[in-house]
């Protein structure tokens, strides 16, 4: 948790961070990923560049997000982002109510009490083409070609009682995600390189048997290839053994790959906006429409292909609807 707590919020710019704060940032990466880097002379400076562009993508990033939007039961009218994302203001707040996240932080010692909590909002954008009514001229036409788009799986990040606060572990949750996707390729690596051991142990073995002049006591499927041709397989392999790297150099490799992955950080994880014109009902317009809404979306993305819109709200927890003890709800329906 000390990750990102010298910084962040504290008034420094892109590219100037204390030696401490990069120091603590290469060893949380080789903490989140491979904790045996550790063994290989130079890893700290290998990495010092990577972390720094990391570092620099994810304050860039977080600093991009809108400004802070209040989503009380008056402003879910008022604003149209959050008449977009849900329904209707019971159903936001709801919502808010069933939050895992924001229940955790609301009973810690940090939340209780806290007046105003500030959150990211993320919910998953879906386009749907339908054949709805619609007014065609002065006529109510039927089976009219709609797209209509709605919002799913909300879920709030990082809730805490300051803006402050919530961008500074939105930051740190950046900079780990991209360590988690070093840490995915990494065991993508060792998943292919056993593979590749298996394919090249048993063309090894088939053309040891070919050269023996026969197949061993195993009646063959199909016609045996000819060992030029098996020899020709199994050099594909090894070259592709060879391309992941010996036994001995796979921390070698696991560094480079960290160190690459970090480097490509902006490709990694991004933010981009997007402009929708709907209607009350989410069904996209044209921008002419008179009764469309231009609302102006923010939405994450990252290299598995996953993606959110997201919004920086803040919430005041006395709006939100009381949730029931469940030993309570149990003992009223036992007894």
């Amino acid at each position: 948790m000390k990750l990102f707590q010298s910084i962040f919020g504290g008034g420094e710019t892109v590219g100037s961070y204390p030696e401490s704060l990069i120091e603590m940032a290469t060893e949380r990466t080789v903490d989140g990923t491979d904790s045996r880097l550790r063994l290989l002379p130079g890893y700290r400076k290998r990495l010092r560049k990577p972390v720094i562009q990391a570092i620099d993508h994810v304050v860039a990033l977080v600093d991009s997000f809108s400004t802070l939007v209040a989503a009380g039961r008056n402003d879910h009218g008022a604003e149209p982002r959050l008449a977009a994302i849900f329904a209707s203001a019971e159903a936001m707040l709801d919502a808010f109510g069933r939050d895992q996240a924001l229940a955790h932080f609301l009973s810690s010692p940090d939340g209780v009490g806290c007046p105003r909590v500030t959150a990211l909002l993320l919910a998953e954008r879906t386009e749907r083409n339908i054949l709805g009514m619609d007014l065609v001229g002065d006529r109510v036409q039927q089976d009219v070609a709609q797209v209509t788009v709605s919002f799913s799986g909300h879920r709030l990040l990082d809730p805490r009682c300051s803006e402050e606060e919530t961008r500074r572990q939105l930051k740190r949750r950046a900079f780990d995600h991209l360590l988690s996707l070093a840490l995915t390729r990494i065991a993508e690596g060792r998943v292919k390189r056993e593979d590749l051991k298996r394919q090249s142990d048993l063309l090894r073995r088939k053309l040891a048997a070919l050269e023996r002049g026969g197949w061993g006591f195993d009646a063959p499927e199909g016609a045996p290839p000819d060992s030029a041709t098996l020899a020709t397989e199994l050099d594909t392999v090894t070259a592709q053994l060879h391309s992941l790297g010996a036994d001995a150099d796979v921390l070698k490799v696991h560094l480079e790959t960290v160190a690459e992955l970090l480097g490509e950080a902006p490709s990694r994880i991004w933010a981009d906006e997007i402009t929708l014109y709907l209607d009350p009902m989410n069904i996209q317009r044209d921008a002419r429409d008179p009764s469309a809404r231009r609302i102006v979306l923010q939405e994450l993305h990252n290299a598995q292909g996953r993606s959110a819109v997201m919004l920086p709200i803040s919430i005041t927890p006395e709006e939100l609807p009381k949730r029931e003890d469940l030993v309570t709800a149990a003992q009223r329906y036992l007894y």
